[in-house]
């Protein structure tokens, strides 16, 4: 069987993305897998799937390198909506895409070609109780609390974007050994459905630098919901303001991250790399 894919990222988290409208996909679990493999297969962080939709314009659906299907992912959703828009699928600039953990809605940014080149996308509320994150942890929010995780001590802020994130702040991240110590946090006895981890340095007045193990791919050059929860995880810990736009820098590029009680904006780009088919 040969299946026709379009290889896309966004800030360098790239995904091999899938046009469910007119093909089917099976056993995507396997599939992700197998394409993702950068030796081997197509290479990329996973592979995503856009689906007609009975809620939204269109629906996602995303499965990490593991194949363990993941419930959002804010760089692929503007790709999502990129694909939509410029193969005519869906023609309109404000769209709505279902997830995992919702319908999401974006708001397209064309280039001078007319294509897409980014967008602004709306993330929902962040979650902060811990029973909804998850994390084993008491109390209504876990802000800066003490955890031990293998055998070391870390200060940790706890947030749901979608994705269950742990966010931890200090110096550079570049100097930590993040395959050493990423695992132990996706693995440890404290996050149920493990998680995602970002490690933080503020750097500015209205800036961060960021590097993120994500669960089930490890480290990535970005990770949307990671960018979003560690700017609500800094403004929780007092080193900004609510409503102010925040540079998240990552090791693939820039996002811009605005956050209220009420919802967080996330803006950045999409970018497509090349289109093929391949045999299964």
């Amino acid at each position: 069987m040969k299946l026709r894919f379009t290889k896309m990222h966004g800030c360098g988290n790239d995904y091999i993305y899938f046009n469910c409208f007119d093909q089917q996909i099976d056993q995507p679990e396997e599939l992700a897998k197998t394409l993702s493999d950068r030796h081997f297969g197509i290479g990329g962080d996973g592979i995503v799937l856009i689906c007609p939709s009975d809620a939204a314009n269109a629906k996602m659906r995303m499965f990490n390198a593991d194949g363990s299907e993941g419930n959002m992912c804010g760089n692929a959703i503007r790709c999502v909506g990129k694909y939509l828009y410029d193969h005519d699928i869906v023609k309109k600039r404000l769209l709505s895409i279902e997830t995992r953990s919702g319908i999401k809605f974006l708001d397209l940014q064309l280039g001078d070609d007319g294509l897409v080149s980014g967008a602004t996308v709306n993330m929902g509320k962040a979650v902060l109780d811990p029973a909804a994150i998850p994390v084993n942890m008491p109390g209504d929010r876990v802000i800066a609390e003490l955890a031990k995780i293998d055998c070391y001590e870390y200060k940790i802020t706890c947030v749901s974007m979608g994705n269950p994130h742990c966010v931890v702040f200090g110096d550079d991240p570049d100097l930590l050994d993040l395959p050493q110590i990423g695992p132990l946090f996706e693995n440890s006895p404290l996050f149920p459905e493990r998680v995602n981890t970002e490690f933080v340095q503020v750097t500015g007045p209205d800036s961060i630098k960021m590097r993120v193990w994500e669960r089930g791919s490890g480290e990535t050059l970005a990770c949307g919901t990671g960018a979003c929860a560690s700017v609500v995880a800094a403004v929780e810990n007092r080193c900004f303001e609510k409503e102010q736009d925040i540079t998240v820098q990552l090791a693939g590029g820039q996002l811009t991250v605005n956050y209220n009680d009420d919802r967080v904006l996330m803006t950045g780009p999409a970018t497509a790399v090349f289109s093929g088919e391949i045999e299964i």
